[in-house]
């Protein structure tokens, strides 16, 4: 891709978020390149004049190719300082009432409150004290809580805390998911929490290049607020008092007695700043609801991290907080400042990057994402596969109960579910595997 070719689609993708007029595009076309080139009003006058009202209705592609057209757009390249994008600013507001592309989708009309009750099956009375519309700060009380709280250790180290809807909400949160949010589309870039993707597809997208770059989200769900859950729904159509209540039901404030069960001294306590998080209303890890809303809210991050891969040739996928970068010669030249940019742009996206689980990988070492290794295409580390193939083994030899260590009462599941994992990444392997399972004397019962 050229230069050109990058700054007309970036421009392209600022006039699509705009109102269609000449003013709006103006002003994001000079925000976009930091700098009032004099021919951008007339640029945006012949889009304007030649598409009008119609503009979203048409492709990226499209407008890009109007835009590479443009005589002065052409001739600014020919100057010592050709265009470059400064900003993708995305977020001026668009034109009220709901969007055309929104208007296409089969979304649940919802005009009042009265009516989001009716289609979550609520009483008024019952909506209201599940969205905490009359309370200013989360109860102490368990029985009064909305969810249940449990710390589990992360392998990297610290604590997570699982917020978990309790069944009344959670059937709210399944029919807002369900009937609402999986109709809505998400980046092709993101491959977590959407059916027909996994992390085997998001790692096969990487596999077979000579550089890999690995970087992590920190607290993804949590870094989300309300706000901006708010501002979703709003930007999908619906009246600003239905969009808050439907916020309120998919976020969460967490009770200071579960922060404080913590003992601040302990290794992985929470640090003061990630307490204050979890105080505000955020994206709950444990909800239904909570993968659907942070793919949603991620669509620009996917949209700018796809466009500066592109620049280098580069390919990119997302799975839930994991981001993947592969590419060749011109990203292994840029990578020094690469890893930079991207930490920029999510940062301008309301994420942050966790720096310590950045991993930049070159076709001479294991390249591995997601726990799947790429470096020629998607297959689980050997020694995972030495270490499950030795355990079937023994069950063989000397019986499964042998190689039950930790003492599951699920055994036999445990090890099938393994087994189905290895084929789901590499079906020859799996069926090998598959093969000395059902040589396995299983005692009766």
């Amino acid at each position: 891709m050229t230069p050109q070719t990058y700054v007309a689609l970036a421009l392209a993708d600022t006039f699509l978020a705009r109102e269609a007029s000449v003013e709006a595009m103006q002003l994001g076309a000079r925000r976009a390149l930091g700098k009032k080139w004099r021919w951008i009003p007339s640029l945006c006058r012949a889009v304007y004049k030649q598409l009008g009202d119609q503009l979203h209705r048409h492709g990226r592609t499209e407008l890009a190719a109007l835009i590479l057209a443009h005589e002065g757009f052409a001739a600014a390249w020919l100057d010592g300082e050709p265009p470059q994008i400064r900003h993708f600013c995305l977020d001026l507001p668009l034109p009220a009432g709901k969007p055309a592309w929104a208007s296409m989708l089969p979304l649940p009309a919802l005009a009042t409150t009265a009516d989001l009750a009716q289609w979550l099956k609520a009483g008024p009375s019952e909506l209201d004290w599940f969205a905490d519309k009359w309370r200013n700060s989360p109860p102490q009380a368990a029985a009064l809580q909305h969810y249940h709280h449990r710390w589990i250790e992360k392998r990297s180290g610290g604590l997570r805390l699982l917020e978990i809807p309790k069944p009344r909400l959670r059937t709210m949160q399944g029919q807002i998911l369900r009937g609402l949010l999986d109709l809505v589309p998400l980046h092709p870039a993101a491959h977590g929490f959407r059916r027909g993707h996994s992390c085997v597809t998001h790692a096969a997208r990487h596999a077979g290049k000579r550089i890999v770059i690995r970087m992590d989200l920190k607290n993804f769900f949590t870094s989300i607020p309300a706000a901006r859950i708010h501002a979703l729904f709003t930007g999908l159509g619906y009246p600003s008092r239905v969009a808050g209540v439907l916020s309120r039901l998919c976020t969460h404030r967490t009770p200071g007695s579960v922060l404080n069960h913590q003992d601040p001294a302990s290794a992985g306590a929470l640090s003061w700043q990630e307490r204050q998080v979890f105080r505000q209303r955020h994206l709950p890890q444990g909800s239904p609801c909570s993968p659907a809303l942070a793919n949603l809210c991620a669509y620009r991050l996917d949209l700018r991290l796809q466009a500066l891969a592109a620049s280098l040739n580069a390919g990119y996928s997302r799975y839930a907080d994991d981001l993947a970068f592969s590419g060749d010669g011109e990203l292994e030249r840029a990578m020094d400042r690469f890893h930079v940019q991207v930490a920029a742009i999510a940062l301008e996206e309301g994420f942050s990057i966790n720096t310590r689980k950045t991993r930049m990988m070159r076709s001479g070492v294991r390249q591995q994402l997601t726990g799947i290794v790429v470096n020629r295409h998607p297959n689980i580390p050997r020694q995972e596969f030495d270490n499950l193939k030795a355990a079937l083994t023994n069950c063989i030899r000397h019986g499964p109960a042998s190689q039950n260590r930790d003492g599951r009462d699920n055994h036999r599941q445990f090890l099938a579910g393994r087994i189905a994992y290895v084929e789901m990444v590499n079906p020859q392997r799996g069926k090998r595997l598959q093969r000395l399972f059902d040589k396995i004397a299983w005692p009766d019962g």
